[in-house]
């Protein structure tokens, strides 16, 4: 079969499409031929060389969901998911390739209406958003600010808060037309990369979601209002300064927190039920689910130019 493998960190130019062997399912597992690939942040900074101390090594495959049709199941595995059409997570790879192996608890079955293409624009994105604002204990009524908004988590943040109650919606982009796009998906306010031009919210912010973390992450914590939270869901930008913790500590009297967030920390179980009841809204047309582009799989170096170029609004989608 044909496959994306990291030949060598660094550029996008270090990808390569390459003759694998198939994959032979193993118990638990089951194999997709894959419709569509989702092509996430993570999969830039893994190409990049960045997580290599963490198991990454040159000869992987990107790529941690996907969409397409059950050919095969493992041992365990019951064999009526053969020819049903299917979200899934891959792991920590895999993905990018005609066929993927998925453990059979992350594979949700897909509504008559909804695309693979729809589907890998939401499946991941739609979680985080959803429990990190769930970790961020988001109430109707209350304000939020969306750092980094343009991304398919920042998306699905701001939709869902929108149709949570929030009292407003705040986004950081990088543009004019990204932010008429957010408005017209729940935005009610505007600001740019820094948080410095455009409309902020009155009174600052309940509930900062934070996608992008960095640098300049401190400097957004200062906006919240008292018994605010901050909950950073992603690190597209790298890790915060070393002493962001004084930041937090400065505004004791404040009574505000900070905190971390990954789905890996929400029960397969859970996760399974939220994308099910996601998908059926999208299929009814009640979430949008935006896709900047769609591009063949063997054009995945160009896919990955313009993620980090910052150019995309949405996902990037390969197609085998």
């Amino acid at each position: 079969m044909k496959a994306i493998v990291i030949q060598r960190f660094g550029a996008p130019e270090g990808l390569a499409l390459v003759d694998l062997p198939a994959p032979v399912p193993g118990a638990g597992q089951v194999v997709i031929a894959t419709e569509a690939v989702g092509v996430g942040g993570v999969d830039t900074v893994i190409r990049s060389g960045a997580l290599a101390a963490y198991g990454f090594t040159e000869g992987h495959v990107p790529g941690g969901e996907v969409a397409g049709t059950v050919t095969a199941v493992g041992d365990g595995v019951d064999a009526s998911w053969t020819g049903e059409r299917v979200w899934a997570s891959t792991g920590t790879g895999g993905g990018y390739a005609e066929q993927a192996l998925a453990p059979v608890g992350e594979i949700v079955p897909l509504p008559a209406d909804l695309s693979p293409v729809d589907a890998v624009t939401l499946g991941s994105a739609g979680v985080v958003a959803r429990f990190g604002l769930r970790h961020a204990r988001f109430a109707p009524g209350e304000t939020v600010l969306v750092r980094g908004a343009a991304g398919s988590i920042g998306i699905m943040t701001v939709q869902l808060a929108a149709r949570g109650g929030a009292a407003a919606v705040a986004v950081t982009t990088s543009s004019y037309e990204r932010g008429e796009r957010l408005r017209r998906l729940g935005a009610t306010h505007v600001l740019d990369r820094s948080g410095e031009g455009g409309e902020e919210a009155p009174g600052g912010y309940d509930v900062i979601i934070d996608v992008v973390a960095g640098q300049d992450m401190p400097s957004f914590f200062d906006r919240l209002n008292p018994n605010g939270r901050m909950v950073a869901v992603g690190a597209v930008a790298g890790r915060p300064p070393a002493d962001f913790g004084t930041r937090i500590m400065a505004a004791f009297q404040k009574s505000m927190s900070f905190g971390a967030f990954s789905a890996a920390t929400v029960t397969e179980a859970d996760r399974r039920a939220a994308r099910s009841e996601q998908f059926a809204a999208a299929a009814r047309g009640e979430i949008a689910t935006v896709v900047h582009e769609v591009l063949p799989l063997d054009a995945a170096v160009q896919a990955h130019r313009k993620m980090d170029a910052g150019e995309v609004f949405g996902r990037i989608v390969l197609t085998p």
